[in-house]
């Protein structure tokens, strides 16, 4: 650790004596200004949102388009699940099973793509989402039984 240390302070040194630090700062205030320039362009790129269905969490991998400065944001500032109930979206139940061995894996919601990325569309306003990956099946949760005296 000590010579990579000895190793930046001669390398601040060398590049003291050869360049100017009004250079180095002004060089640093461009690039800082050229990039605030190129955050008001249009986007396209891949976002992982996270989604809560009624207490159930998965991260779905969307295609999303929007300003730069929004997307920014997005990336470093949200890192929330969005909540998204259950009866907002199209769904079937069907029973799934390994495909090796054939035995049952247990019931599961297969969530419809379109009503998943309307739903997101909905929640995100200033972005624009163009197209959602693949949604992970969700399990059914199971319901006590009910015993003969009608309580739980």
């Amino acid at each position: 650790m000590g010579k990579i240390i000895e190793k930046l302070k001669l390398f601040r040194r060398w590049l003291q004596r050869y360049v100017s630090p009004v250079f180095i700062s002004l060089f640093c205030a461009s690039f800082i200004l050229w990039y605030i320039l190129k955050l008001g362009y249009v986007y396209t790129t891949d976002y992982s949102v996270g989604v809560n269905v009624d207490g159930q969490t998965m991260r779905v991998p969307c295609v999303v388009e929007g300003v730069g400065t929004n997307l920014f944001g997005y990336r470093v500032y949200m890192h929330r699940e969005l909540k998204i109930p259950l009866t907002d979206l199209k769904y079937k139940v069907e029973e799934l099973a390994d495909e090796q061995t054939g035995e049952s894996l247990g019931r599961f919601y297969i969530i419809d793509p379109q009503s998943m990325q309307s739903a997101i569309s909905v929640r995100f306003s200033d972005i624009k989402v163009i197209s959602i990956g693949d949604i992970p099946p969700l399990p059914v949760p199971e319901e006590p039984a009910v015993v003969a005296d009608g309580k739980k």
